[in-house]
């Protein structure tokens, strides 16, 4: 096929997409681009479903490529390895919207391959990939029911922005990104700074309209150059022992749903009854197809769940729609963390820890995204304990990064900056017990353990999971706050919403439906609103505000601007003079460009004395002050005082005593301390000092005058009469003296 090519404008930024030139043997292939940013996405079926999947194998992948931004990567090898954390996100983000929309039952392989080819910084790589997959997916040969469109919102100044540049984004309190069908939203993702519930909405209507020159393109492009869909074998939902299994069970299966409100009673119950059904069934017939027992047995459980909610208004646990299950919050849980938070919701449990660093231990980013470093580092743990499992641990998974992303997202806006608080902060979720909505028990136990660390939090930040009952014969569907695993996994919405008392700072929602209404997203906001502050009500138990002071394990940071040049000194020859500081005060010391040094150590007083040690070894040292220095050579004609490390002056026979001395060694000696003033530092940085005057109690102008003398007369020889001169300069003291 010869190359097509095809443009529409989305908020006034033209979207230009390109097919039949690239990659040409992929199922679908296009490149999509907007300004001087190109991505490349293919989207390619397996040719037969895979045997024994009772799930649809779909794998979505973006390739961030660093030469898109003339960039060669950073690591020992030069290339381009495993996916960057954003990557991953954006690989989610990309995955969630068109899960969705693919036939029930399919089996065959689905791979969609995002491929970054150019990026200007200007342009947002994640919606980007979003909207190339989608087309790629519209005009391929894969059976899909799209396509779909995505956008990004901000609020800038008071005003909804649909599409806004990355530039444009620094000054949003709003960053939503949304996806959607025609005539629904299927996916959001959004962070916030306090965005109210009655914004969120109207940002989501505004991107909903916006989205749609999008979707216009690729039904253009569909009818065009559309590929003729692929037959593909989906798996019958129809069970041969539905009947059979039905006739047997009677009514016991709904009454022990209404008897077993308890999670692992029912669970018990439930192995007790399938079991039972499952004998008497092998006792005929010994080659029964016992999958398809379990399976009419799965298939009536839920529908009797789902019809309870939605007819009895009772949830599998007795709870009403609007009911959060039993609420706790502790802090200060563990020994000598910077900060701990336990927080639970019925049986999910999370401990939160937080950590406190050094600038220096941001983490630095080597991606294609507009961030360069991490200062708050939010890592979520999901070990196979706590649901009771097991498994290898191989390090976190999609869905752990995408977790600790949303926790992460739900708390920055709720930082203070970095000029008011300079640590780089760490915090880890641990999962011990799951149960529905572990990223939003994160976030709960996260606010906690950062309050405990006395980390100036603005405000407390809560989070709650709504979920979804929907019947699309009917059009009945029940909303339903703080969802445990049964309901996430029959129900049809993941609705995830983070904030404080006064406004969301995160979403996340998935749905298994074709798309959601606006009047179903408003209703949900407003149920979740309630739970939220009622989350953090329970909080406030606990600990209603960040400690005053920071934990005692925490370290402490003082902070000294310096000359930028200055900065040699204090790292010193191969670094020797830092570390030397950090040994001596143990303290860990950040050299930052500009000159700002930050201190930071357990012991408050340590840190202290170090910053004054650097701060007196960057110092320039001024006339008139006065020092209390260390005598480091003696010579002949006076003795080298240092003031500070690296300073020192020296104090001239003459400038030793009031009286005339024989010799240098006769008033100071090697290891003394004594105090001088600064009589003069010449072009060169070169110290002069005086005893005498501090003895006399002289002011600067008489130290000099008297200084001065001696230097006309021969000050700074080694001659006997040279130090006779000194006796000049002393009775121009005593006459000094006089005066006075």
């Amino acid at each position: 096929m010869s190359e097509k090519i095809y443009s529409t404008e989305v908020a006034g930024n033209k979207y230009t997409v390109s097919t039949g030139k690239l990659a040409q043997q992929a199922g679908g292939a296009i490149t999509l681009q907007v300004g001087d940013s190109m991505l490349l996405a293919t989207a390619t079926m397996s040719s037969k479903p895979r045997e024994g999947m009772d799930f649809f194998p779909l794998s979505v992948d973006f390739e961030e490529k660093l030469y898109a931004a003339g960039r060669i990567p950073g690591n020992f090898f030069r290339r381009e390895g495993r996916a960057s954390t954003k990557g991953v996100l954006t690989a989610r983000l990309t995955d969630r919207p068109l899960r969705p929309l693919f036939p029930k039952g399919m089996r065959n392989e689905v791979q969609i391959i995002i491929t970054a080819l150019a990026s200007d910084d200007v342009q947002h790589l994640d919606v980007m990939a979003v909207n190339a997959s989608s087309i790629a997916l519209t005009i391929s040969d894969v059976p899909w029911n799209g396509p779909i469109a995505c956008i990004r919102v901000g609020y800038i100044d008071g005003e909804l922005v649909a599409d806004p540049t990355i530039q444009q984004m620094e000054n949003s309190s709003l960053d939503l990104r949304m996806a959607g069908s025609k005539d629904a939203i299927i996916m959001v993702e959004a962070g916030g700074d306090e965005v109210p519930e009655d914004v969120m909405v109207a940002g989501l209507a505004f991107g909903h309209k916006e989205m749609q020159p999008l979707i216009e393109l690729q039904e253009r492009m569909r009818a065009e150059i559309g590929k003729e869909k692929r037959e593909v074998e989906l798996k019958n939902d129809d069970n041969p022992m539905m009947e059979a299994v039905q006739e047997r069970l009677g009514d016991r299966l709904y009454k022990l749903v209404v008897e077993n409100e308890e999670r692992h009673e029912r669970s018990d119950a439930m192995k007790e009854l399938s079991q039972e059904i499952e004998d008497s069934f092998v006792a005929e017939d010994a080659e029964v197809d016992k999958v398809a027992i379990h399976n009419a047995i799965s298939t009536m459980y839920k529908a009797i769940v789902r019809d309870r909610i939605l007819h009895d208004g009772v949830r599998p646990d007795g709870r009403k729609y609007a009911e959060i299950r039993d609420l706790s919050a502790e802090v200060g849980v563990l020994p000598r963390t910077h900060g701990s938070g336990l927080f639970q919701r019925g049986e999910t449990q999370v401990l939160s820890i937080a950590t406190l660093g050094m600038p220096r231990e941001a983490e630095r980013l080597d991606n294609l995204f507009p961030e360069d470093t991490r200062r708050y580092i939010h890592h979520y743990n999901f070990p196979p304990f706590s649901t009771g499992e097991t498994w290898f641990l191989r390090g976190p998974k999609r869905r752990e990064i995408g977790h600790g992303a949303l926790a992460e997202q739900a708390l920055i806006p709720m930082l203070p900056s970095e000029e008011e608080f300079p640590y780089t902060i760490r915090v880890v979720s641990e999962v011990l017990s799951s149960n529905g909505s572990t990223s939003q028990a994160s976030v709960c136990a996260s606010s906690l353990a950062l309050m405990d660390t006395g980390v100036p939090l603005k405000k407390p930040v809560g989070g709650i999971a709504m979920g979804l009952v929907y019947d699309e014969e009917t059009g009945m569907y029940a909303i339903l706050t703080d969802i445990q695993g049964m309901e996430d996994h029959l129900g049809d919405m993941d609705f995830k919403v983070a904030g404080s008392r006064d406004g969301i700072t995160a979403i996340q929602m998935d749905i298994k439906i074709s798309g959601l209404s606006m009047d179903l997203m408003t209703k949900a906001l407003a149920q979740a609103k309630d739970a939220r502050i009622q989350i953090i009500d329970a909080m406030d138990k606990a600990i209603a505000s960040p400690r005053a002071q920071l934990n005692d394990n925490a370290p402490r940071m003082e902070t000294v601007k310096i000359d930028p040049e200055k900065i040699g000194a204090v790292i010193g020859k191969g670094g020797a003079t830092v570390r030397s500081i950090q040994e001596q005060f143990g303290v860990d010391v950040d050299i930052q460009e500009d000159g700002t040094v930050l201190i930071a150590g357990t012991d408050g007083g340590k840190t202290k004395q170090a910053m004054s040690y650097i701060e007196q070894l960057t110092k320039e040292v001024e006339e008139g002050e006065i020092f209390t220095g260390k005598v480091v050579r003696t010579v002949d004609f006076g003795a080298f005082v240092e003031l500070m490390p690296g300073t020192e002056g020296l104090v001239h026979i003459s400038q030793l005593s009031p009286n005339r001395v024989p010799d240098v060694e006769s008033v100071v000696k090697l290891g003394d301390e004594i105090m001088v003033m600064v009589t003069a530092v010449d072009s060169m940085g070169k110290v002069r000092l005086s005893r005498k005057a501090v003895l006399n109690n002289w002011t600067l102008a008489e130290a000099k005058e008297d200084d001065g003398g001696g230097r006309r007369s021969g000050g700074g020889g080694r001659g006997g009469d040279r130090r006779g001169g000194g006796d000049r300069r002393g009775g121009g003291g005593d006459r000094g003296r006089g005066r006075r």
